[in-house]
């Protein structure tokens, strides 16, 4: 699949009328882009130079997550089309539970991933609530302490090769992967200018400084430092590479 071709897809199946997208138009145009015989050809023509490279690199980055984004086709404020290369063991785990400011969707292109979904519920696990915002595109993250909460679990889901999924945006979830893996993942249109983000109490947290039990280590303002472009195009080569092109 060539560039313009996948912003043609992306444009037609997420729409450009007053109403957001929906979590499954998203889940739909990911599941077509991450096929090997889409994203292959996609990626190999980026991994080129078909790009705005430093755009795209300015916006890619180590996740305080603990993958690596690398931004493919920006075409904010409507789409971000992203690859997140998620290195097994090496990064936190498991992620704080969040939500987005936007419908998102996801597809496995490589590896496994577990997610958990989340609602606030009274007879639910303690956890410390946040308020995230970010210092304008590119700029670092914050978070402000809103209080205590209490969240239920209410499903787990695994993912393979071949498998997507999408989200509205105030669902509460976190994503986890054990094993060296690969998304592909889009942002919609945003909906909200903040997100909110749970920390259960004696639970693992990312990111930052270490403090109590139940508080974030993300507290203070995250910086996202950009991928050098070699790094960059080294890993959509090896991407590539991987999907036979």
């Amino acid at each position: 699949m060539q560039v313009e071709e996948a912003r043609r897809l992306l444009v037609a199946r997420l729409g450009g009328g007053p109403r957001p997208p929906s979590p499954e138009a998203a889940r739909a145009a990911i599941a077509r882009l991450a096929h090997p015989d889409a994203l292959g050809p996609l990626v190999r023509r980026l991994s080129a130079g078909d790009l705005d490279l430093p755009e795209c690199t300015r916006l890619s980055y180590r996740h305080v997550l603990g993958f690596d984004k690398l931004v493919l086709l920006s075409g904010a404020p409507c789409f971000v089309l992203r690859v997140h290369f998620w290195h097994g063991g090496t990064g936190p785990a498991p992620e704080d539970i969040h939500n987005h400011r936007c419908a998102i969707a996801s597809a496995v292109v490589r590896g496994r991933v577990r997610m958990e979904c989340y609602e606030p519920a009274a007879d639910g696990v303690p956890a410390t609530a946040y308020r995230e915002s970010i210092d304008g595109p590119g700029g670092a993250w914050r978070l402000r302490r809103v209080g205590d909460a209490r969240l239920r679990l209410l499903r787990t889901e695994r993912y393979g090769p071949g498998q997507s999924y999408g989200l509205d945006a105030r669902t509460l979830h976190r994503v986890m992967s054990e094993e060296p893996t690969v998304t592909l993942f889009l942002e919609t249109a945003p909906q909200r200018s903040v997100t909110d983000v749970y920390v259960r109490h004696g639970g693992a947290v990312t990111g930052g400084t270490v403090l109590r039990s139940g508080e974030s280590r993300r507290a203070r303002p995250q910086p996202k430092v950009p991928l050098p472009p070699a790094v960059y195009l080294a890993e959509l080569d090896a991407l590539a590479c991987s999907l036979g092109y």
